[in-house]
């Protein structure tokens, strides 16, 4: 199972984010070149059934996947699941509650664009959403675009949905012990989504990492669509020092909007242990 050359398990499908179904995702993965995939899919496993049939389809080995939110140091962090039971009833019932405030928290964001001069965002980002349940500051950006508000998603993110912005709306997600909790317990690997995103100093990302790996968590994102060169080769480093499992991910969530295509990934270097090498009963 340590002979994958083009793993993607990191993307996003309509059931949350993503702005493709996961049986497209699948035909776009297989096209790839990708050999094995995962959908994970924000706070939702709603669609794994359907990835896994998709994938089944095209031939293509697959691994159950999933993103969750977590807070740490003020902060939203992402932690991936990949290779777990997605119908445990813990995980399924953590995952619920985290989604439970994403819907108070868009009619907040809207609110603030209404004063900045932006009305009906709520109502708009809803055409965007294929699960209301997880609105997202992605559907907000897709309309702010579309609206002729902003050129792009990232113009958007810039001027209004980030700290100090009008539209940011700061949220609670789950603790980081409680989703690896989820993940472990539900027979998966927890793996840090995209570390070089979330801009810690060099003390609190050792403090991430230490927790997580107290907690059980094995895993770090090492090549993924955000992190340029120089990211990858100091979170393999991370790896090395931390013992950690290498994953590889795109983090694809749009044509019109992704980093980097599926199947487009460097490879891991090669003196690290892939996630997937400890996944090999899991691997459907």
């Amino acid at each position: 199972m340590n002979a994958y050359t083009n793993p993607d398990l990191h993307c996003h499908s309509v059931v949350s984010d993503g702005t493709l179904t996961p049986e497209v995702l699948a035909e776009r993965a297989k096209g790839g070149g990708v050999d094995l995939w995962a959908l994970t899919d924000h706070d939702e496993v709603g669609g794994q059934q359907r990835a896994l049939a998709a994938a089944k389809a095209q031939g293509l080995d697959y691994l159950s996947g999933v993103e969750i939110s977590v807070t740490f140091a003020d902060t939203t962090v992402h932690i991936v699941g990949l290779g777990f039971d997605p119908t445990d009833a813990q995980l399924v019932q953590g995952l619920a509650d985290t989604r439970d405030g994403r819907g108070p928290r868009a009619r907040e964001m809207a609110a603030q664009l209404a004063q900045a001069g932006i009305p009906g965002a709520y109502e708009g980002a809803l055409k965007y959403v294929g699960n209301p349940a997880l609105i997202s500051r992605t559907h907000f950006a897709r309309f702010l675009v579309d609206a002729g508000v902003c050129r792009d998603t990232q113009e958007v993110f810039r001027k209004y949905l980030t700290e100090g912005r009008p539209g940011f709306v700061p949220h609670r997600w789950a603790r980081l012990g409680d989703a690896v909790r989820w993940i472990t317990q539900a027979g998966g690997v927890a793996v840090v989504a995209h570390p070089a995103r979330y801009h810690f100093s060099p003390t609190e990302e050792y403090a991430l990492f230490s927790e997580f790996k107290q907690h059980g968590g094995q895993g770090v994102e090492v090549v993924t669509g955000s992190h340029t060169a120089a990211e990858a080769l100091r979170y393999a480093e991370l790896a090395r020092e931390f013992e950690l499992l290498a994953s590889r991910g795109s983090d694809f969530h749009s044509p019109d909007e992704s980093h980097i295509d599926l199947g487009r990934l460097p490879p891991l270097p090669a003196d690290l242990t892939p996630v997937w090498s400890l996944l090999a009963d899991r691997i459907h």
